[in-house]
């Protein structure tokens, strides 16, 4: 990974705001899917794409590369988004999203867009899958990293738990889980819905190495995903505390937007906000 500077980070910064913007005329053109989630974790992405992974957009298929599992489909806009500014596509074949015929369906698949590790719909299926990866990295005696965003409502969810349990047995180092904690899921706050915390607790009483941050903080981002690979003993977990729709404040901590899209006005008033961050993005 290159060295974290200044005006990387500012760059990291900017890119998550044109994320952010793209994330909004997305679901707008769509008619349909998911704001908060999107919108809370496009600094995670762009950290990712753009300083983290070690990957190659012209050749997605590489070995070598670092395997990114998207868990929580859901929030997919966000991934399309960073892919499509990293050059895994063109970036006008987001106004595609959702619509029959597009690779850019309501649930990444796999099959559809190469750059995509996995199909994802059902919560608490994406840890398994990256655990199933990174065993295989250790029996091929590869160096690459397998990183699993979930969302803390998949918490819920008991073949996650048992996934938990695997990875800490198997000692799967090479395994590292971004939890997206922004306090929501469709029905409410998590809080409501089923009680999650300790989850920090919780986790280590697995036998996992446990780390807290700012989600919104690019060198907490970075510095985490740094110190999980000198963890050799265990996996670890980093709970990334969000704002759902973040930049957008009629958005920002209101689970009515976990799984909704703005209306023409909305997103032009989402737009207006995050064009007064230094965004250029439209509605025509």
């Amino acid at each position: 990974m290159l060295e974290l500077t200044d005006e990387k980070i500012k760059f990291l910064e900017k890119r998550a705001n044109e994320i952010r913007e793209s994330v909004v005329k997305m679901l707008y053109e769509a008619g349909s899917g998911h704001s908060a989630g999107p919108l809370g974790m496009a600094d995670v992405f762009s950290a990712f794409y753009f300083h983290i992974l070690n990957h190659r957009p012209e050749e997605p298929e590489w070995s070598d590369r670092d395997r990114l599992v998207l868990s929580n489909g859901h929030i997919c806009p966000v991934r399309y988004a960073a892919m499509a500014y990293a050059g895994y596509f063109p970036l006008d074949e987001l106004n595609t999203l959702r619509k029959l015929g597009s690779r850019l369906q309501g649930h990444p698949h796999r099959q559809s867009l190469p750059g995509l590790e996995t199909t994802s719909g059902p919560l608490g299926s994406g840890l398994g899958q990256s655990i199933g990866m990174a065993l295989a990295a250790k029996l091929d005696q590869k160096k690459y990293r397998i990183y699993c965003f979930v969302s803390d409502g998949e918490q819920d969810e008991g073949n996650h738990w048992e996934s938990v349990m695997f990875a800490a047995k198997r000692k799967l180092n090479n395994l590292t889980v971004l939890m997206d904690r922004n306090n929501i899921q469709i029905d409410g706050f998590t809080e409501d819905i089923m009680p999650l915390e300790p989850l920090r607790q919780k986790y280590e009483a697995f036998n996992w190495h446990v780390l807290e941050i700012n989600g919104h903080s690019i060198e907490e981002i970075v510095d985490a995903v740094n110190e999980a690979k000198a963890i050799y003993e265990k996996p670890t977990l980093i709970i990334c505390h969000t704002i759902p729709g973040k930049g957008v404040s009629f958005m920002e901590n209101n689970y009515l937007w976990h799984g909704k899209p703005p209306t023409r006005d909305e997103a032009m008033a989402a737009l207006k906000e995050l064009r007064s961050l230094g965004g250029k993005i439209q509605i025509d």
